[in-house]
Parts: structure tokens; C-alpha cells; sequence
């Protein structure tokens, strides 16, 4: 196709799009302004995640700890995952101190921008009421919410990526090269966030561009290649920064056991989550353990299950996300069927390859990871809303035909069933939820069923707009549980380790406990303080996941022996004798353990404090032989 017939076929194609009225603005920065509130009350008081909470508490005390995303305020080892989002939380903490809103202010601005973003992406390829829509049920969703009430990594990298699909959506509306490398350049910043998972959107964006792009297939190709390159270079940059700098110059690199930035992120974060293919086994302190020390289950959430097709749809990560899928996955292929026979440019079709491709690339990704925390699933938010939003609008511009009529009673149908049985059946203050759905539901199927009565073609305002209305009664149905479940996360006060409509058990373990457990190791401390004997470091523990609660709630060193798994030889145990012999450490912290530098702890040093699970030991230069 030469570039003339491609300049005809997209003029031939475009379509008038709905101009906003007055109202939508408003309305968006409506839905904006709930959805900030309910990212931010209740969060005073936030159950952070401990090993995050130590990292930005040593990165906002340290520029060096900051550019190299240090987990101990001495930099001795990195936190096991890039640091890119912690970096915005560092200089919030740096900025206000360290309180739990300073935390989480990013997180929550981060996800407000997320739904403006959206917004624009969608109105890009749709219009002004799929984009509405698509904002709606970004907001109302309960993993998105629970997840924004949190100090995890995943609010950024959702935002980075929503901003490189609206780059894609409007290189496809101009061709532009330099749109679709900002795109680019935005996947690569997500990379910085959350490491190989910010890539599984190429495949969608990639295609979407191939498809509709303005230009020859030559072209289009071009652009890709020349993107794909700046995705390569974004991403590796802050990599490379690691690997270039000397080892003695930097924090060991967690998450690897040759001192390797590239074995943590494509091992143990990468191929290691769909099977057992890490270099690290996990094979140091049991995660159970440091729990059962802490009171904090948060570092028990993430388990290896195995691969299921079904993960995302049962239990808690169903309450968390479940409730949509269905309604998005008829949604993509009512698009597809729908525009079928448009022609290559068409701008629907196009964003539904986009958001569908997004869309079933993380619901495959997901299904056959081994390890994953229930707010993994936040990244098939905007997919799930967007294939909604735009869903709808093909049902409006389709309803004189009844079929979208037909296919909308049996989703929400189907989805008030799917409802009942994810709404757990203990009792509790929401016993009243599972007749509430019936009555929505049938509310909505009657809204339904009367917009194929024949008397509305007489009318004036015709079928379109009693379709649209019966259409937007049955949406709003579909929307009503996972609603609520959102207001339970906000009104209980829950983040992102907690699911919806869990039992009040379940929330003290969660929430209150680690609370608790914080306030007392604030009076540890100072009894650790004064333990050690003038020691620069408070104490050395094994495992970062037990340090962390020392070094956020003091903000001193805790050293932390083998990094989060136990497994890290860092430090080895030449090192952690000469930090002895040198009056760096006295106290050491741990369980009864295989691993050769707690063996020799356990023969060398004197046991002061046994209180099993853990032991605390004094060890003094006399002791190093």
C-alpha cells in the first residue's frame, strides 16, 4: 500500500467522534475526586509493607542509598526488585518525614493520574462516554483501590503504562514517530518499576500500532523497531548504572548470587515466578518464622501455588478483581465482532487490540505465574475498564439490532451468579449484599428487556437513547458489587494485602497486629540500644525480612545476613567476622538455621536472650578466633 492510498483509506475511515459536552469534565474530575478519597482515608494508620518501608526510610537518609536503592541505611545490599518506584516515595519521606501518609502520598496522586490518563487515552480512539465509563470502573474497582492505599511498587508502574497506551493511541491517530517513542520511553520508566512485567504490554501496543498506524506497513515496522530500541535503552539504563559501577562502590545486588543486577531481575524476578527456576531457593529463614516473631503475616501473602487457570477468578483474588472479567472478555469480543468488516485504520478496532491485547496477555501471564501477591492483578484494571467502557458504546451504536440487549442480560446474569458466590457466606455486616445483587440484577435485566419493546421506534428520541438508557441501568447493576467491595476496603480500612468482605479475624491479623507489633518494637529498640554497647549497627538479623521492621521503625542499621531469602552470600562470613572483630555489630538476631554464618554465630557467640522462634546473641572481638 503506497503512502497516497494509505492517506485515503484513513480519511475514508474516520469517523465523527461525539464531542464532549459541558458536563463530562466535571463529571471526570468528579470520579477523580472520589477515587482520592478512597486512597487516603483511613491510611493514617496503614499496615505498610515492611521490606518497602525500610528501603525508602534508608534511600530518603542517603543519596547513595537512593541512586542505588540500598535496603539497609549502611547500603550493604539492595532491595530484591528495582527501586523505581521507591524513588518517589524516598523523596516524599525525604521531604515530609517519616510518617505513614508521607508513604503513601505518591501512591495516592499516582493513582489519581492513572484514571485521568484513562480518561484521555480513551477519548483518543473512542469518545467522551467510554471514557467516562472506563474511569468509572478503574475507580470502583477493589483491587485498584486496595492497591493505592499501599506503599507497593505497582501504582507506579500501572500509571507508567497507561501513559505509554495513551502515547500509543494518539501515535495511531498521527503517525507521529515521536509519540510512539514517548510510549516507549514510558515502558521503559515502568520497567524501572516493576521490572519484566511492564513489558507484557508491548505485544498489545505493538499490534495496535501495526494495525491502524497511518502509514505504509514499511513504515510502520520502522517505528516499531526504532521504539522497541529506546525500550531496550530505557530499561537497561539504571541496570547498566549497577553493572558498571565496582562492587565495592555499591550495595550488594539482592535477589542474585553473584553480585548480578541482570540474575535478580530476569531470574529471581523473572523466570523464577512461573516455576522454580531461580537461583534462589528460598532455603534461608522460613518466612513463617520471622512472622511468627513479628506478628506480621503481610510476609506470608505471597505463596508459590502454582500455575491455574483459575486463579484470578476464585477466593480472595477474585474478590479483588474477579467480578469484571467475564463482562471485559464479551465486552473484547463484542468489539471485535462488531467492527469486523471496518476498514485497517478503524479507531474502535484499534483500541480494542490495544486494551484486548493487554488485556489477555496479563489474565495468560498471571495464570502461570507460581508466585504472585493478590495485587498483581491492579495491572488488568485499565484493560477491564477501557473493554467496558468502549463495549458499551458499541452496544449503543448495535442495540436497534437487540442482539447487544440479549448478550447484556446474560452477562449480568451470569455475573450476579459469579457475584453470589464470591460474596463469602461467614455473615458479618454484609449479610444484606447477596439479596441486594438479586434486586439490582433483576432491576437491571427489566431496564433491559424493556428497550426491545417495539412502541420506542415510534417515539420521538427513538430506540438509541432507551437502549443507551437500559444499557447504563444494566451497567450500572454489573458495577454495584464490586462497589460495595470497594467502599468495604475504604470503611474497614484495608491495603493491599487484605481482599474484600474478609472476617473480622482476618483484618486483625493484617492490620491490627503488625500495628501493634511496630509500637512495641519501638521499645525493643531501645533496649537494643542500650545492649550494644556503643556498636554503630543496632543489631544483625537474618534475612532482610526480619531487619525491616528494626530499620523503619529506628532508622538504624540492622544488617541484614543472607538478603530477603536468606540465601545471598552477602555478607560472607569473612566479612561479617571482620564487622565483629571491628565493634561494627554486637547483636545478632536469629532462628535456629543450616546456614554457616548463624552456625558459627550460634559456636562462637554467647546467647543472651533465647525467645524462640528467634535468639539473640552478643558477639564481642573476643570472639572472633
Amino acid at each position: 500500500m503506497g503512502v497516497d492510498e494509505a492517506t485515503t483509506e484513513t480519511e475514508a475511515t474516520t469517523e465523527t467522534k461525539t464531542t464532549a459536552p459541558p458536563w463530562a469534565r466535571p463529571a471526570l474530575g468528579a470520579i477523580a475526586a472520589v477515587a482520592a478519597f478512597s486512597y487516603v482515608w483511613g491510611t493514617r494508620h496503614q499496615a505498610l509493607e515492611p521490606i518497602y518501608a525500610a528501603a525508602v526510610r534508608s534511600m530518603a537518609d542517603s543519596w547513595h542509598n537512593f541512586v542505588f536503592g540500598a535496603f539497609d541505611p549502611a547500603g550493604t545490599i539492595t532491595v530484591d526488585k528495582l527501586p523505581g518506584a521507591l524513588w518517589l516515595q524516598a523523596l516524599s519521606v525525604r521531604v515530609f518525614g517519616v510518617h505513614v501518609w508521607a508513604f503513601l502520598l505518591p501512591q495516592a496522586i499516582e493513582g489519581v493520574l492513572t484514571i485521568l490518563v484513562l480518561y484521555r487515552a480513551v477519548n483518543r480512539l473512542a469518545d467522551y462516554r467510554a471514557a467516562l465509563i472506563a474511569a468509572v470502573v478503574m475507580a470502583v474497582t477493589p483491587v485498584t483501590v486496595a492497591l493505592n492505599r499501599g506503599n507497593i511498587s505497582d501504582t507506579l508502574l500501572i500509571l507508567l503504562l497507561v501513559l505509554a497506551a495513551d502515547a500509543t493511541s494518539k501515535a495511531i491517530e498521527t503517525g507521529s514517530q515521536r509519540t510512539l517513542l514517548l510510549a516507549a520511553l514510558w515502558v521503559g520508566l515502568a520497567f524501572q518499576a516493576k521490572m519484566v512485567q511492564a513489558w507484557l504490554v508491548l505485544p498489545a501496543l505493538g499490534a495496535a500500532y501495526l494495525l491502524a498506524g497511518p502509514s505504509t506497513t514499511r513504515r510502520r515496522i520502522e517505528q516499531l523497531a526504532t521504539a522497541g530500541v529506546v525500550v531496550i535503552v530505557v530499561s537497561f539504563s539504571w541496570m547498566m548504572l549497577v553493572t558498571v559501577t565496582p562492587a565495592h562502590d555499591r550495595p550488594y545486588v539482592d535477589g542474585s548470587t553473584h553480585n548480578s543486577i541482570f540474575e535478580q531481575v530476569f531470574e529471581y524476578n523473572g523466570s523464577g515466578r512461573f516455576g522454580n527456576t531461580s537461583t534462589l531457593g528460598h532455603a534461608g529463614t522460613p518466612n513463617n518464622v520471622v512472622a511468627q516473631a513479628l506478628d506480621s503475616p503481610l510476609l506470608l501473602l505471597q505463596k508459590r501455588t502454582g500455575p491455574s487457570a483459575v486463579a484470578l477468578f476464585v477466593a480472595g483474588r477474585g474478590r479483588n478483581t474477579g467480578w469484571l472479567l467475564p463482562a471485559a472478555f464479551v465486552a473484547l469480543v463484542g468489539i471485535v465482532v462488531a467492527r469486523r468488516r471496518r476498514p485497517r485504520t478503524d479507531p474502535i478496532r484499534a483500541a480494542a487490540v490495544l486494551w484486548g491485547g493487554w488485556f489477555v496477555v496479563h489474565v495468560v501471564a498471571f495464570s502461570a505465574a507460581a508466585a504472585i501477591n493478590p495485587y498483581y492483578a491492579a495491572a488488568l484494571s485499565p484493560a477491564v475498564a477501557v473493554l467496558i467502557g468502549i463495549g458499551f458504546c458499541v452496544a449503543v451504536d448495535e442495540a436497534a439490532s437487540g442482539v447487544p440487549q440479549v448478550v447484556a442480560c446474560l452477562t449480568l446474569a451470569g455475573g450476579a451468579v459469579y457475584a453470589v458466590i464470591l460474596v463469602p457466606h461467614h455473615g458479618g455486616s454484609f449479610g444484606w449484599l447477596m439479596p441486594a445483587v438479586a434486586v439490582v440484577t433483576v432491576a437491571g435485566l427489566l431496564a433491559l428487556g424493556a428497550t426491545m419493546l417495539p412502541q420506542w421506534e415510534t417515539r420521538e428520541w427513538g430506540t438509541r437513547t432507551v437502549s443507551q438508557a437500559g444499557l447504563a441501568a444494566a451497567l450500572a447493576a454489573a458495577l454495584f458489587a464490586p462497589a460495595v467491595a470497594s467502599a468495604s476496603v475504604v470503611s474497614e480500612q484495608r491495603g493491599p494485602f487484605d481482599t474484600p468482605f474478609e472476617s473480622a479475624r482476618t483484618v486483625l491479623i493484617t492490620q491490627t497486629a503488625p500495628r501493634r507489633r511496630y509500637a512495641e518494637l519501638g521499645r525493643t529498640v531501645a533496649e537494643l540500644e542500650r545492649a550494644r554497647f556503643g556498636a554503630p549497627d543496632l543489631l544483625a538479623t537474618d534475612t532482610s525480612a526480619l531487619a525491616a521492621a528494626f530499620i523503619y521503625v529506628s532508622g538504624q542499621e540492622v544488617l541484614p545476613i543472607g538478603g530477603e531469602t536468606g540465601d545471598v552470600p552477602s555478607p560472607t562470613l569473612a566479612q561479617l567476622e571482620d564487622d565483629i572483630a571491628a565493634g561494627e555489630v554486637h547483636l545478632i538476631l536469629t532462628p535456629a538455621s543450616t546456614d554457616p554464618r548463624l552456625v558459627w554465630v550460634a559456636q562462637h557467640c554467647r546467647l543472651v536472650n533465647p525467645s524462640p522462634p528467634l535468639d539473640l546473641y552478643y558477639c564481642g572481638p573476643k570472639d572472633v578466633g
